[in-house]
């Protein structure tokens, strides 16, 4: 009787040990196959698993997984941005760069009268200034595009950013004899960074520096509404084919009737993404009696002060 019992607690004893191995293998085999998963970037499938330790264990390294996927994609974006970086720098800059190698093979000739030899100092001074703006502006359009730059709005009045930007181009709309002039501008609070939005307006305006006839006019003007305000800039020059309008402020772009002229096509893109970062937008449409009019958007102050 009891040799029966012993035999009976021997089979139960190893009929448990062998269930548990059992299972232990489907456990180290279901966990080695989703680790394998993982590693060769196929999908894990839970659905068809039972609740309970190994259904648990699959959600975490689904959970693992999806991780790893997002900072694999994360990183390949970083990668192709830096690729793209390398290749607009040089696309971008090829052309300034042999003009200054061919200003300084000039330079070096002794025989170059003076008067020569200052106009040539002046275009490679131009020159010089064009690299170093480019390669700022490049570096900064990646950093807005990563986000890694971070803005602190304010409310704050948006005559300071029209005075910086005003004063930023003044020179050079003088040296065209080109007004710039003020209308309906007055002292209103919104919601912005106002050394950014002056560089929004600095480039909005020297296009239309740019790209206006000697003698003419720039206006700048504010129109106020329920949730935004509106700032405009309206010049004489030659105008966005209607065809262009939605394609002036992409990365790049430089328009049919722009394209011969000097420029890399960054200004109004820059300008888009820092209106974007102040939670605003931009838009151009053709002004009344030709020209363009830039319009950047900003939200009205956050909390205006009570009316007394």
């Amino acid at each position: 009787m009891m040799t029966m019992l012993w035999l009976c607690i021997c089979g139960a004893l190893a009929a448990a040990v062998i269930w548990y191995y059992r299972k232990y293998n489907e456990l180290y085999r279901a966990a080695d196959g989703m680790l394998e998963q993982v590693l060769s970037e196929e999908r894990i499938e839970i659905s068809g698993l039972e609740e309970g330790r190994l259904s648990a264990l699959a959600a975490k390294c689904l959970r693992v997984q999806e991780k790893l996927n997002l900072e694999i994609g994360r990183a390949q974006e970083e990668k192709e941005q830096v690729k793209q970086l390398i290749s607009d720098m040089s696309h971008q800059l090829k052309t300034p760069l042999a003009n200054v190698l061919l200003y300084v093979e000039i330079l070096c000739r002794q025989e170059l009268p003076e008067g020569r030899r200052q106009d040539f100092l002046e275009k490679l001074r131009r020159q010089t200034e064009k690299i170093d703006w480019l390669t700022a502006s490049l570096f900064k359009m990646v950093k807005l595009e990563q986000g890694v730059i971070s803005f602190r709005e304010e409310n704050a009045d948006i005559c300071a950013a029209v005075r910086m930007a005003v004063s930023a181009v003044y020179e050079k709309a003088e040296k065209k004899e080109i007004a710039i002039e003020a209308e309906g501008l007055r002292e209103t609070m919104l919601w912005h960074n106002p050394e950014w939005t002056a560089e929004i307006l600095v480039n909005l305006l020297e296009n239309a520096v740019k790209y206006s006839p000697p003698h003419s006019k720039i206006k700048i003007g504010l129109q106020r509404y329920e949730t935004y305000s509106r700032i405009l800039v309206t010049d004489q020059g030659i105008g966005v084919r209607r065809d262009e309008q939605s394609l002036v402020f992409q990365r790049f772009y430089r328009g049919k009737e722009v394209r011969a002229r000097e420029g890399a096509g960054i200004g109004l893109y820059l300008s888009r993404l820092i209106a974007e970062q102040e939670k605003g937008y931009l838009t151009v449409e053709p002004a009344p009696g030709g020209g363009s009019c830039f319009s950047l958007f900003l939200q009205n102050c956050k909390n205006p002060a009570p009316a007394l």
